[in-house]
């Protein structure tokens, strides 16, 4: 490298250190003072953008002279501004330390000033100290002679005082004491300060022993003055207004003194009823309770007209002898109870709480209830409150204070109840077992589950008005109780049942048959099964019958949506303490059971009403139709069942539509799969082992009927044509789907092999090895045959899997099947014939889920052994299957 590359090399490097970099803020500032637009003043200039905006092509280049040119103007300018702005710089230092010289001196002078100032302050401070020193003085001298007045003033009261009162006191002069005593009490308490003192400490002892013999002095003028006779020694009672004097002394004296005066007077005043209303006494029982009430609402008026104005108002005199007429009446009650309780009736009862809660509300009128520890209420307002909303008792201030002697008694109340409900129940029962004229009361709900509600709502008004606490508790027990008796006694008890008259017969000759020919076991077994089918064929709901379960249905849902109302109606009522032992979810459940219980008997009716059709469907010789024509007659059968019976039912739920939907819902869920099991049973295949397309195409259009039959089920035989429920829909179309998949698997012909093996997979995805077995039993393939196409289909099936086309899961119920397949193809083509209704009629209850036999062993070993014709072994491995799947 050149030694002048290298000098440029370090020149740009230390013009670079020399860099002057700024902040962010200072950048912000700069540029709202050196507002300018030139993309050269932009921080982050960049040569080379710049130049290609200049020349964006090569035909700008033209102009290259003329940009260079304009750029040595500028740059000229810049230097001239630079070289004039460094030539203003060369004076700027001197002229800096010129300045500072003249604020030094300044900043001195300033100085000066301030000393000066300081000095004057101090200087005036101490003149105003000299000035203001004798008037403080004076000050402090007025105060403490104003204060030794006033001790001598006040002392001179407090001896004059206590000379005027014990003069007064001898007079017994109340109305001229009220006065001196409150001033003397307060220069007492101004001289406690002073109490080391022994003339003031004597002064002190003087006005106590004033109190303490006012106090004396009062109480035995009261004494004397209500006594029934005077005494020898005092034969001239106080008056009324010296009475009252004497009250508004005794209100400055200690209120220990008051509340002992008033603890005697109101003993006295209650003495005559105390005495009158003895436990001995008739008067005293709950029958004549009215009497005690009556009682001292006639005694407060007489001492109010007598007395009233002796006591202050703020004594409440009246309000303090009720409060005890009522802790006396309460703890008479609950004795006089406690010994006669075999007495006690609920009426009486019942007529004793009642005119106690009338009592208790009346005194909360009329009084504030402050002795009680209550809030001082506005009379007029207590009055202007509008009662409690259901009957219920509003808290007052006086509840409970005589009611409380009643609740360990309220056992006879809810023993009363129990014993009402236990007759009405029986009423019930006699009312459920005559015929409901269904159009005549215009509801589908039973009267009597309104009549039980309402009579419940009654009694938890009642039992609310007398305790919310154990009672309202028990009453929910009670009402628990009652709820099931009337589910399990009206509502099951009046629900029609199938019991046939020859069942008992008919079992009992079965077994005898079994008995007497156990050499033709499969002969009799059949008879069994053939005598049970028959019996349940027989049987079906009335009409009336069906209008009869409809109703228990209604009446089942209205108790339980009003179960939950009374169940929320007893936590709202009942205390916080007794909320979390309020539940009625059993009851809920046993209403939800008999409204399930009413649905499957429904579904039973119509179920039975399809069996004969079913029946017929099997019987159709199949193979031998030779023309396709209108739908079959047992379709024909099938929708006359629908209409004859769904309308009825339809029409009685109407208020129920939503149980109405699940009785359809369940009914399909039932019929469809006991249809497809049918449909297994159908031979369609001729005797050459072709198949009959017309017997199949007759087959699948009554399947498609019947599909369309059933997707207007919940409209049948009804004026207003109203679409069913998506979710039943769905359920129709997938299951009767399946159905028609089924009949157009069994047209596809067998051979070849894996075609059909395809075919099968694409139109029923999700069938089953047991599945597929019957559609072979369908066509008539043989068992042999059937090995082969079951292990292709196995095969085929678990390739499928591997590429994704169809999940695989478990394989229980497939190696059964294939089991049954292995241990019966050794059997003659009866014992074929005879095998797979069997397997068909217990095995397909139900449409499965999808399920290959992947983990199924191949069919070799055994089976072929059995082929040869050991059919002992077959037979036995039946067996064992049948004891596994029917323990």
């Amino acid at each position: 490298m050149s030694e002048s590359a290298v000098a440029v090399e370090s020149e740009e490097r230390m013009v670079a250190n020399n860099k002057i970099h700024f902040s962010k803020e200072v950048k912000q500032v700069i540029d709202k003072v050196l507002k300018t637009d030139d993309p050269m003043d932009a921080p982050d200039f960049n040569t080379v953008d710049y130049i290609n905006q200049l020349f964006p092509n090569e035909q700008s280049l033209a102009g290259i002279d003329e940009t260079i040119q304009k750029m040595q103007c500028e740059v000229s300018l810049i230097d001239d501004n630079i070289r004039s702005v460094v030539r203003g710089q060369t004076n700027t230092g001197q002229d800096g330390q010129l300045a500072l010289c003249e604020a030094q001196k300044v900043i001195s002078s300033l100085f000066s000033h301030i000393i000066d100032v300081k000095t004057r302050a101090e200087r005036t401070e101490e003149m105003v100290k000299e000035i203001t020193r004798d008037i403080k003085q004076l000050d402090c001298a007025k105060r403490n002679l104003t204060a030794a007045i006033t001790t001598l003033n006040h002392l001179h009261m407090l001896v004059g005082g206590i000379e005027s009162l014990n003069k007064l006191i001898e007079r017994r002069s109340y109305g001229e004491i009220l006065n001196p005593l409150q001033a003397i009490t307060e220069v007492n308490q101004h001289f406690q300060q002073f109490s080391d003192i022994e003339e003031i400490k004597n002064l002190s002892q003087s006005v106590d022993k004033i109190q303490v013999t006012l106090a004396q002095q009062i109480t035995e003028d009261f004494k004397e003055a209500f006594a029934a006779k005077p005494s020898s020694q005092n034969q001239h009672r106080l008056g009324l207004n010296q009475l009252a004097d004497a009250c508004k002394v005794m209100s400055v004296l200690d209120p220990k003194v008051k509340k002992e005066l008033l603890k005697w007077f109101i003993a006295q005043q209650l003495e005559e009823y105390t005495h009158l209303f003895h436990e001995n006494q008739d008067i005293a029982w709950l029958d004549k309770i009215d009497k005690r009430y009556a009682w001292l609402k006639r005694h407060l008026l007489d001492f109010e007209d007598k007395y009233g104005p002796v006591f202050p108002l703020d004594w409440e005199v009246s309000e303090r002898i009720t409060v005890e007429f009522c802790r006396q009446t309460r703890e008479q009650l609950a004795q006089i109870m406690a010994k006669r309780t075999n007495e006690i009736d609920v009426r009486l009862l019942l007529f004793a709480i009642n005119k106690t809660q009338a009592f208790e509300q009346l005194l909360s009128k009329r009084f504030t209830g402050v002795t009680l520890g209550a809030q001082p209420m506005d009379k007029a307002r207590v009055l202007a409150e509008p009662t409690a909303t259901d009957g219920a008792v509003g808290l007052t201030v006086f509840h409970d204070q005589i009611g409380q002697c009643f609740k360990p008694h309220l056992d006879i109340y809810i023993r009363s109840i129990d014993r009402n409900l236990s007759e009405l129940m029986d009423k019930f029962v006699e009312m459920s077992r005559e015929p409901y004229k269904f159009a005549e009361a215009k509801t589908t709900v039973y009267p009597s589950s309104g009549d039980l509600f309402v009579f419940y709502k009654k009694c938890m008004v009642q039992c609310n008005q007398l305790s919310n606490e154990q009672p309202m508790h028990d009453l929910a027990l009670v009402f628990k109780k009652y709820l099931r008796e009337y589910a399990s006694k009206v509502l099951e008890g009046s629900t029609p049942k199938l019991v046939p008259a020859t069942t008992s017969s008919s079992i009992g000759k079965s077994v005898s048959l079994l008995t007497r020919d156990m050499q033709n076991l499969s002969t009799a077994a059949g008879q069994v099964f053939h005598n049970f089918l028959k019996e349940g064929d027989t049987q079906r709901f009335a009409r009336d019958d069906l209008v009869r379960i409809c109703c228990v249905l209604t009446t089942g849902e209205y108790c339980l949506e009003t179960v939950q109302q009374l169940e929320d109606k007893l936590k709202e009522k009942v205390t916080s303490a007794y909320v979390s032992k309020i539940d009625m979810s059993e009851e809920k459940d046993v209403f939800h059971r008999i409204i399930s219980n009413c649905i499957q008997l429904l579904v039973q009716d119509l179920e039975a009403g399809c069996e004969a059709s079913l029946q017929a469907m099997a019987k159709v010789q199949w193979q031998h139709i030779n023309n396709v024509g209108d739908q079959s007659a047992f379709i024909s059968s099938l929708c006359g069942n629908f209409k004859q019976t769904v309308p009825t039912i339809r029409d009685t739920l109407a208020s129920s539509r939503k149980y109405f939907t699940q009785f359809c819902h369940r009914f399909v869920a039932a019929f469809i799969p006991k249809f497809i099991n049918v449909l297994y049973r159908c031979k369609l295949t001729l005797s050459d082992g072709s198949n009959n397309v017309l017997g199949c195409e007759q087959l699948l259009l009554d399947t498609h009927s019947l599909k369309t039959a059933l997707l207007e089920l919940p409209s049948v035989g009804s004026s207003v044509n109203r679409k069913a429920p998506t979710s039943y829909t769905k359920v129709v179309v997938k299951d009767m789907t399946r159905a028609e998949m089924i009949i157009k698997v069994v047209m596809t012909p067998v051979q070849p092999p894996a075609h059909f093996t395809q075919q099968v997979l694409k139109l029923l995805p999700d069938i089953t090895i047991a599945e597929y077995q019957k559609i072979l039993d369908m066509k008539a393939v043989k068992r042999v045959d059937q090995l082969q196409l079951i292990d292709l289909f196995k095969h085929t099936a678990s390739a499928a899997a591997v590429s994704g086309l169809i999940e695989p899961t478990t394989g229980e119920e497939e190696t059964q099947a294939a089991e049954t397949v292995a241990a019966t193809s050794g059997t003659t083509d009866d014992a074929e014939t005879s095998a797979v209704p069997t397997e068909t009629t217990t095995a397909a209850s139900s449409t499965p889920k999808r399920a290959f036999i992947f983990s199924v062993g191949s069919f070799t070993g055994s089976a072929d052994k059995n082929a040869d014709g050991s059919s002992q072994t077959g037979i036995r491995k039946l067996e064992n299957l049948l004891k596994k799947r029917f323990p």
